[in-house]
């Protein structure tokens, strides 16, 4: 089959691939270097301190965090996407991970043009006194994706779609995969669990030390702590009941370290208060070998099968009777579950497909 000339559209707050935080970046890195190996001709427009094996298209040459850009500063978002539009004619297919400014450009693309959504499509109620509100910037976010509606939009997992507010041109639903070649399973474990993402309440970093200090078993967090609402989080909610002992504290963990901190676990706890469209960290555990306990939201039922790679719950109550029975669960099922159903090659495979229908319709 014809090799296909594509762009791959990163943001530009962390560098590609990311060397901590950045879960799209670490996705984007692997699905740019899997279609490469397999021949096609891509263009990486990202950070100019990424690192790919495609041809490396910059507007800034440092990832934008470096240099302390807020998120909602967006100008270098739209110069890199205006970029790529102005080279349209070099491709068979466009692809972004840029959050709602790439719609903008739809009217303007006649490549086949497609969009991962990465993030939810949903607007949070807000009660004040007797009074439902809506979150304006997300009611704003639907709003223009549902003015863009006939825009081609691949989701990361089927909940995604299905508690979306904006209906859009789903053209499929593809599984983020995670390198199983460089997470090493673990057949064993350890006497603790484990938690980790950004420090914020949605993620349930208090859950996880609620239902560890009722059990009285150790519990280690690794996470990013940077500035503002974060810190403020940390420091309020979650730094008084770190001791050191048995609620452990280890900051934010590097790509390398990934297998040590997932392997060695006895589990992972994953109590989350939001629709989260797809939780990397939980297939990146199982790759380990190590099961996980979450609760039942957003995309938590497709990765997670419950009484074979752990237990899908909807309380703390519920979290810690699945804790006392994490050892029925068979660590080698976690890694096989990833090696079937969310490897990197799986894909690469299904976006390959979406690209080539795509580009046999022009």
């Amino acid at each position: 089959m014809k090799k296909l000339k594509i762009a791959q559209i990163a943001p530009l707050w962390y560098k590609i691939p990311p060397e901590k935080y950045g879960g799209i970046e670490l996705i984007v890195h692997s699905l740019t270097e899997g279609l490469v190996e397999r021949g096609h001709k891509v263009t990486l427009f990202a950070s100019g301190d990424s690192k790919t094996s495609a041809k490396l298209v910059s507007v800034y040459p440092r990832h934008l965090r470096k240099d302390n850009i807020k998120w909602t500063d967006q100008e270098y978002t739209l110069l890199n996407l205006s970029e790529v539009f102005k080279r349209q004619d070099e491709f068979d297919v466009i692809h972004s991970h840029v959050d709602l400014y790439d719609l903008y450009f739809t009217p303007f693309i006649k490549k086949p043009f497609i969009s991962t959504m990465h993030n939810r499509l949903m607007i949070d109620k807000i009660k004040i006194g007797k009074q439902i509100k809506y979150k304006q910037k997300q009611k704003m976010r639907i709003d223009i994706y549902r003015h863009f509606h006939n825009h081609g939009i691949v989701t990361i997992s089927n909940a995604q779609k299905k508690l979306s507010q904006a209906k859009m041109n789903f053209i499929g639903t593809v599984y983020n995969g995670v390198d199983i070649k460089k997470l090493t399973y673990n057949s064993e474990g350890s006497d603790y669990f484990i938690w980790i993402g950004r420090m914020h309440k949605d993620k349930g970093v208090e859950n996880a030390i609620k239902a560890a200090k009722k059990l009285g078993m150790k519990l280690l967090l690794a996470g990013r702590v940077k500035h503002g609402a974060e810190k403020e989080y940390f420091e309020e909610k979650i730094k008084p009941h770190i001791d050191g002992k048995k609620i452990k504290f280890i900051g934010e963990i590097t790509v390398k370290q990934k297998s040590e901190f997932f392997g060695k676990a006895k589990a992972l706890l994953c109590p989350i208060e939001w629709d989260e469209p797809f939780g990397l960290v939980m297939t990146e555990a199982m790759a380990c070998g190590t099961p996980v306990i979450a609760y039942d939201r957003g995309s938590v039922s497709e990765i997670v099968k419950e009484g074979k790679t752990g237990y899908v719950v909807k309380s703390i109550n519920g979290m810690i009777k699945a804790m006392k029975e994490i050892d029925k669960i068979d660590r080698r099922e976690c890694r096989r579950l990833v090696e079937e159903k969310f490897s990197i090659d799986g894909m690469v495979d299904n976006y390959e497909k979406i690209y080539y229908k795509l580009a046999n319709k022009k």
